[in-house]
C-alpha cells in the first residue's frame, strides 16, 4: 500500500475509478441537498474538511521523504497546493477576496483532474487514496464555503481571478527554468494522459492553457450566476 514500486496498474475509469467518482458526486450532492439538516453539524464539517486539506498535504510529504523520493518538483507549488493552503487559511479567518481565487481554481480545476488524474497507483495504494481524498477535499471545500458560510462571487471576479491566476504563474515560469521542475504544468504537459495531453508544444500549449483556464473560469461561474440571480428575486 505505500511501496514506491507496487501496484502501478491505474486504468482510467476502470472500477476504482469510475466507484470515487460516484462516491465525490454522492456526497456532493448529499452536501447541497441536505444543507438545512446538516447546518446543526456545520462545524463538525468545517473542521473535519480542514483536516483532510491538512493532512492530505502533509502526509503526502511524509511519504515521499520517508520512501527517499521527495524532489524540488515536490515543493507545494502546483495549483492544488495552493488551493489547499488558500482553504485551510479561509477555514480559519474570513476572506472574500481570497475565496475568489479559491473559487475559480478550487472547484472545477481538481474536478477534472479527478476525471483524468496524473496516476500510475491502483486502489487500495497510499498514492491513490490521497490523490483522489485530496482533490474532493477541496473541491467541497468550496461548495461549504457556498452553501454553508454564504461566500459569493460577483461576476467581474472571472477577469480578477483570471489575472490573480496569472500573476502566481509569472514567477512559478522562471522558477521552473532555474529548477528544471513543472509546477502549474507550464513546462510540459502531464507524464500520464490528461486533458493537457491534447494542448500540443511550444507557444501553442500556452495559448491553449490560457484559453482553457478562461473557459473553465466561465463554466465554473454559471451555477453562482444562477445562484445570485435566483437570490435577488427572492430578495
Amino acid at each position: 500500500m505505500f511501496s514506491v514500486t507496487e501496484m502501478q496498474t491505474f486504468e482510467l475509469f476502470s472500477v476504482p475509478h469510475i466507484s470515487v467518482l460516484l462516491m465525490f458526486m454522492a456526497l456532493s450532492f448529499w452536501m447541497v441537498y441536505f444543507r438545512h439538516f446538516l447546518k446543526r453539524y456545520q462545524s463538525f464539517m468545517k473542521w473535519t474538511l480542514c483536516w483532510m486539506l491538512v493532512l492530505s498535504e502533509v502526509s503526502w510529504h511524509t511519504w515521499l521523504v520517508a520512501t527517499g523520493t521527495w524532489e524540488v518538483g515536490d515543493l507545494p507549488l502546483q495549483l492544488c497546493s495552493i488551493s489547499t493552503f488558500i482553504g485551510i487559511y479561509l477555514f480559519l479567518k474570513h476572506s472574500q477576496k481570497a475565496f475568489y481565487l479559491l473559487f475559480f481554481i478550487g472547484f472545477l480545476p481538481p474536478i477534472l483532474s479527478m476525471l483524468t488524474p496524473e496516476m500510475v497507483y491502483q486502489f487500495p495504494h497510499f498514492r491513490f487514496l490521497k490523490y483522489f481524498l485530496h482533490h474532493a477535499a477541496i473541491a467541497w471545500s468550496v461548495l461549504y464555503f457556498i452553501v454553508y458560510e454564504g461566500y459569493r462571487v460577483p461576476r467581474k471576479a472571472i477577469w480578477t481571478g483570471f489575472l490573480m491566476v496569472n500573476l502566481l504563474a509569472l514567477p512559478i515560469f522562471f522558477l521552473n527554468l532555474f529548477l528544471d521542475t513543472n509546477f502549474f504544468y507550464l513546462a510540459n504537459p502531464t507524464e500520464s494522459k490528461t486533458i493537457l495531453s491534447f494542448f500540443g508544444t511550444g507557444v501553442i500549449y500556452y495559448i491553449n492553457l490560457e484559453i482553457a483556464a478562461l473557459v473553465v473560469f466561465f463554466l465554473t461561474y454559471l451555477p453562482m450566476d444562477m445562484l445570485v440571480r435566483r437570490e435577488r428575486v427572492k430578495g
